[in-house]
């Protein structure tokens, strides 16, 4: 997870806890804001599960025609 995505955690959290101090834990406005903070947790998740391209991936991409990149259908 990069800082980028645990610092905007971080501001989602400190967020909702002031909106929910100042509207109360059961109004609307209290339950967006942690809406808010489930979506950017399940980005963060959503970002670890995603697999970093190996070098001949990276290769692939540059060189889509390279002979031994070539995709056959049968």
């Amino acid at each position: 997870m990069t800082n980028n995505i645990k610092e905007k955690i971080d501001q989602e959290l400190e967020n909702a806890r002031n909106v929910c101090d100042v509207s109360g834990a059961n109004s609307a406005e209290c339950a967006a804001a942690w809406d808010a903070v489930e979506e950017v947790q399940a980005e963060a998740s959503h970002q670890r599960e995603v697999k970093p391209k190996s070098s001949f991936e990276n290769y692939c991409d540059d060189n889509p025609d390279a002979a031994e990149c070539r995709i056959y259908d049968e």
